[in-house]
């Protein structure tokens, strides 16, 4: 999945992004709210983590104006504030869910985990596809009952493709979910991990659309 911290606190956020992606996740790291509020209006994420105490424009606003314009990313509101007021007015805006600083790490997860099932209309913790199952959680893949290696960035593309089979997903948007804003992505880097994974898995677990971009069919066997 594709995280967009919003944390001012550079300890703090350094912290977040490493443990995030070490579950997986392709994570972007903002530190204050207008620009937070740009890349939500441009990009896609599948969940935001979003401070409050923001420079030039704080979590309530961007909050605010997020639902004003209708866009439903799931947002979980990480914040020092405690007053039972400040939750209140966060979940009254619209945020999924609150927590608390300081806070454990895997209490995070857990409400991160919670808050993607959620989001994708799932509430048990497995995919099928054809013949294969995702675990989203452990980052598990069986394929006729044998165990699939995938690197992270596999994994998710997969994740991303069977989730949603039949939709067809452009280049572009497929290289920010599992890239972010990192630089230095090779020009092929995507066709290389489609490659992997009709390799891994089997040849036509991926279609392409020329011109377009790629597709995992609804198909059934």
């Amino acid at each position: 999945m594709r995280i967009l911290v919003v944390e001012d606190d550079v300890s703090l956020a350094d912290g977040l992004v490493t443990a995030l992606k070490r579950d997986g996740h392709t994570v972007d790291l903002l530190q204050d709210g207008i620009h937070a509020l740009e890349a939500l209006t441009n990009e896609r994420f599948d969940l935001v983590i979003l401070d409050l105490g923001l420079p030039r424009l704080d979590g309530f606003s961007v909050l605010k104006q997020l639902r004003s314009n209708k866009n439903s990313t799931p947002v979980l509101i990480l914040t020092a504030r405690d007053a039972i007021e400040d939750k209140v007015e966060g979940l009254d805006l619209g945020a999924d869910d609150y927590l608390v600083k300081p806070f454990d790490v895997i209490e995070l997860k857990a409400r991160i985990r919670a808050l993607l099932r959620r989001s994708n209309g799932r509430s048990v913790s497995e995919i099928h596809y054809r013949n294969l199952t995702l675990f989203p959680e452990s980052h598990k893949v069986v394929y006729q009952e044998k165990d699939i290696n995938l690197t992270r960035r596999e994994f998710t593309l997969l994740h991303e493709l069977i989730s949603q089979p039949g939709h067809v997903y452009t280049r572009d948007v497929l290289l920010q979910l599992i890239y972010g804003w990192e630089d230095n992505v090779d020009s092929n880097a995507l066709e290389v991990h489609i490659h992997h994974l009709r390799k891994k898995i089997f040849p036509d677990l991926i279609r392409t659309i020329r011109g377009i971009g790629y597709v995992a069919d609804k198909k059934v066997e």
